[in-house]
């Protein structure tokens, strides 16, 4: 990936909307399942390996609040993560009474999901209406100084990654659907699969020999799968109801 040089302004990278073009086969039900599904992936192979579960807070759809002198104002993005090098007081999964943020713990990646109600709020296009809150690029990029701005339009399938740096957000040239993170050790790309029966191009976390982190059925599958072949070595013929739980782990175990 290398960065372009794109002015500051989000104006000038908007993305211009033509519905002749593009993938738009996806019926309007399959894109809603498509919205309720893709934050639970990003949850469940969010494993960044030099942070402990304590370290890490992920949420979605959550009230993120980003003025401690206005406190009844707030975004919601689709996903986002929280990494501290000390352990977080809250649990890792966020409340369904919002995230109050009192100590201000800025997310370090944000993912937002493109709607056409909401793409130009999300890429810092004011309504024509008189509006006197920020959109959320303008809280991303100008107040939290969030370091990774997601946005993927599952419509489309097109995938755009905005690094701060300076002060404004930079697109970043994808020469391939993904990008590494250095500073948590993993990085997001579209990994095409089924997960929990719609198949799909999802966004998933990779780690850095290029594989993609399994999802709790999956480990669950791939250890069916290795106590099935360690029953064979033993001359053992395993049934087909062979199923095994993985234990619960206090570590990011990879």
């Amino acid at each position: 990936m290398h960065p372009t040089d794109p002015p500051c302004s989000p104006k000038d990278v908007l993305p211009r909307t033509d519905d002749s073009t593009g993938k738009d086969n996806l019926k309007s039900g399959v894109l809603d399942q498509f919205h309720r599904l893709q934050p639970q992936v990003l949850e469940d192979t969010f494993r960044p390996p030099n942070y402990l579960l304590e370290q890490i807070q992920v949420s979605s759809a959550e009230k993120l609040y980003y003025d401690p002198h206005h406190t009844n104002r707030y975004k919601r993005p689709d996903w986002f993560a929280v990494v501290r090098v000390e352990p977080l007081d809250e649990p890792r999964n966020l409340t369904a009474n919002g995230v109050t943020w009192q100590k201000m713990f800025n997310p370090f990646v944000v993912v937002e999901l493109l709607s056409p109600e909401t793409e130009r709020e999300d890429l810092g296009e004011h309504l024509e209406e008189l509006h006197p809150d920020p959109t959320k690029w303008e809280v991303y990029e100008q107040i939290l100084h969030i370091p990774y701005y997601v946005v993927f339009d599952g419509k489309s399938d097109r995938l755009r990654v905005f690094q701060f740096a300076g002060n404004c957000y930079t697109e970043l040239e994808l020469r391939e659907p993904r990008v590494w993170m250095n500073d948590i050790q993993l990085g997001l790309g579209l990994w095409q699969g089924v997960y929990q029966g719609l198949e799909r191009l999802w966004l998933r976390w990779y780690k850095a020999d290029g594989r993609w982190i399994l999802t709790p059925e999956e480990r669950e599958q791939e250890h069916a799968r290795r106590l099935a072949q360690q029953l064979r070595d033993l001359g053992i013929e395993p049934d087909g109801n062979l199923r095994v739980h993985s234990p619960r782990r206090k570590h990011n175990e990879l």
